[in-house]
């Protein structure tokens, strides 16, 4: 079966010195891991902030997380039933490790083996059909006796028929929030149950953050992150089902779409997908059938895999002020400011990271940058 046998076990410092960083203003996943990758360690890197962000044009460092706000953290955490994991330790699940921008420490509830078997994401309209709701449970219970676990968002509709059907074989609830933030609040029941039948529950928020719109998207790359593939039952144009799909076709996993009546607008999404080139789903064998030979590949595990491409220690300003003249509101590709710049990867990479710590960057999917 689809597994990567853990090798990985931070000792308590690692795990605070990587909270504090991921914690630290203008930090984001793809961020620690350009930090860890190119200073060895969460707290060299820490050491690195505030120089990066004044190079980078910030007027005053942000905020660094502290020891005490960390190990607080970390405490309240463990009361609440939560462990703090990271790529390769047992319990995060394999194929989330492999992201690029896979959280740096994923906050766990539930059975740690369950996050280590193989997953399909079941996502769909929240005011979906009855037929829609029936046959997500139908693929979710088929899918549960044939092995496999059931991830979803734990929102109404079709996440929460697919959970439901599958409390027995083991599920996978995503949080937008932090673990004592459920949204929507009816669901705590669910969640409870899903909990009490060896399933998990996971976020990369911390306790107490209120889930915010943004908040889902984020959170549904973790949804598709985990999984072999995503199955959309029902979704509308513009739904957030088929934000997930899109993610989880550029993460390189399996798309899977349940057809539906054209005179039905909960359809017009997964039959775009299907047009699109998503393997139509009728029954839970067509899904089976189609990761069973994903499933047999190796995976390889970023944590020995660093991104290879090396920053520059402190790039001339006539290279900065060239890349950063080149950037503007509108996302461009790194590729295209290297080839545009005429300066090295190792620049280009070295100003995009001063000016994301400056506050100033916004990455998006696809390598693509912008100004904020």
């Amino acid at each position: 079966m689809d597994a990567i046998n853990p090798n990985v076990e931070l000792t308590e410092q690692d795990r605070i010195d990587r909270l504090r960083l991921i914690r630290s203003d203008n930090v984001g996943p793809r961020t620690f891991r350009s930090l860890v990758d190119h200073f060895g360690t969460a707290r060299a890197a820490l050491e690195r902030l505030p120089d990066l962000a004044r190079r980078g044009g910030a007027a005053r460092s942000g905020r660094i997380c502290s020891v005490d706000e960390a190990k607080a953290e970390l405490a309240a955490s463990r009361q609440f039933g939560m462990a703090w994991l990271a790529p390769g330790e047992n319990g995060y699940p394999a194929r989330l490790a492999t992201l690029d921008d896979a959280p740096p420490l994923l906050a766990v509830r539930g059975d740690n083996a369950t996050l280590m078997r193989p997953i399909i994401a079941i996502v769909g309209s929240r005011n979906a059909s009855g037929a829609g709701l029936k046959f997500a449970g139908l693929l979710a219970r088929e899918l549960g006796e044939a092995g496999f676990i059931v991830i979803s968002g734990l929102a109404r509709g079709v996440d929460q028929a697919a959970h439901r059907a599958s409390v027995e074989t083991g599920t996978i609830a995503v949080l937008a929030g932090g673990h004592d933030c459920i949204y929507p609040p009816e669901h705590g029941d669910l969640l409870a149950a899903i909990l009490d039948h060896q399933g998990a529950a996971i976020s990369e928020m911390p306790l107490g953050h209120e889930p915010r719109a943004r908040d889902f998207p984020r959170r549904n790359r973790l949804i598709s992150g985990a999984a072999l593939g995503v199955v959309v039952v029902e979704a509308a144009h513009r739904s957030g089902s088929l934000i997930t799909a899109r993610m989880a076709a550029e993460q390189g996993r399996e798309v899977f779409a349940v057809p539906g009546s054209p005179l039905d607008p909960r359809a017009a999404g997964t039959n775009d997908l299907i047009k699109q080139g998503a393997t139509l789903v009728t029954e839970a064998s067509d899904i089976i059938n189609a990761v069973q030979p994903i499933m047999e590949r190796p995976l390889v595990h970023p944590i020995s895999e660093p991104d290879g491409e090396p920053f520059e220690s402190d790039p001339q300003s006539h290279d900065r002020d060239q890349i950063t003249d080149l950037l503007g509101p509108a996302p461009i590709s790194i590729d295209d400011l290297v080839r545009m710049s005429g300066a090295s990867p190792a620049i280009v990479r070295t100003v995009l990271l001063e000016l994301e710590l400056a506050g100033k960057l916004e990455r998006h999917g696809g390598g693509l940058v912008s100004l904020i």
